[in-house]
């Protein structure tokens, strides 16, 4: 394929370029000596566009990012861990690394230069604000939708993606339409990501966002990979916002802006994910289980569990 084809977004060409080889169909095959993986993308038309990133480099490779358009309000959905893995084993993901979406405006995301890390698995899309808006008729009930579509504020939010997403996810991954219908295809599962993306945020109950900084995300962030990594241990507001250097108000506020949910439901919900991973390995029994995640009463753990699954721990190691 050409390099002047208007189809493919222009870090895309660059990064081919960059690498010593050419598009095929869209896509760049890593060449051995610079790493392993593939990388293919798609500008569907002037507003909405796709990559698609599944790849390991030696070491960074820093690239212009010539696809910015400040006269634009972008609003950008980056998917991770959405490729097939460990999920293929028939063992399930383990809880820090399930399928997630990350959501934001253009003001997060407007770096000039871009770095292609060493080892990347995502899909990012890419639309305009204005177009988007023009889909459907936003409903005033929703400050959330309101405040990331008007794209006037740094804002960002991430969505843990439902199995019935993660199949549209599958859909596009598989790279199964016929090439005659490539484009229309892929746009038409792009949108329908977005759309089923929408509608959860939608459900969201903030009534007020605030801006977001570079140091608040990594800020949040790093209280989210502290709870996560200790699930056995119930998280204390004062504690984490004491070694983030953040305010117990602001850090909540914060949290749930981003999370769409508090601290601790969202610890909750990932430490019964915990449960249910250790118990599909089936390396421990039930009690066991119970006691490494810090449960002393495993009446309240079996009932907890099956609040957050529908089913009783027993009922759930059971399951081949």
């Amino acid at each position: 394929m050409e390099n002047n084809d208007r189809t493919v977004p222009d870090v895309l060409k660059k990064l081919a370029d960059l690498l010593g080889t050419e598009l095929i169909d869209r896509k760049l095959e890593i060449p051995p000596q610079f790493g392993s993986g593939y990388c293919t993308g798609f500008i569907f038309n002037e507003h909405i566009r796709m990559l698609i990133s599944n790849y390991e480099l030696k070491k960074d490779i820093p690239i212009e990012n010539k696809d910015i358009n400040g006269a634009k309000k972008m609003i950008f959905f980056k998917f991770q861990n959405v490729f097939p893995g460990i999920e293929a084993s028939g063992k399930g993901l383990h809880p820090s690394d399930v399928p997630s979406v990350l959501i934001g405006t253009s003001r997060i995301n407007t770096d000039e230069v871009i770095s292609i890390h060493s080892n990347t698995a995502t899909i990012n899309i890419e639309i305009d604000a204005a177009y988007l808006s023009g889909l459907f008729t936003l409903s005033e009930q929703s400050p959330v939708l309101q405040s990331l579509l008007q794209n006037s504020q740094p804002l960002l939010f991430e969505q843990m993606i439902c199995p019935s997403l993660q199949w549209v996810v599958d859909e596009i991954v598989s790279g199964q339409s016929n090439e005659t219908f490539t484009l229309f295809f892929l746009r038409v599962k792009a949108e329908e990501l977005i759309c089923r993306l929408l509608m959860e945020l939608e459900k969201r109950d903030e009534k007020r966002l605030y801006d977001l900084n570079s140091h608040d995300i990594q800020t949040i962030y790093k209280v989210k990979k502290e709870i996560l990594e200790r699930l056995e241990i119930p998280p204390v507001i004062n504690e984490l916002s004491s070694r983030a250097g953040m305010s117990p108000t602001k850090l909540k506020r914060l949290f749930k802006q981003v999370f769409g949910n508090s601290i601790f439901s969202y610890y909750q919900e990932f430490r019964m994910k915990e449960a249910a991973f250790m118990l599909r390995e089936k390396k421990y029994t039930v009690s066991e289980v119970g006691y490494k995640l810090g449960f002393t009463n495993l009446s309240h753990f079996s009932k907890i569990f099956l609040e957050h699954t529908g089913m009783k721990p027993k009922q759930y190691s059971m399951i081949n």
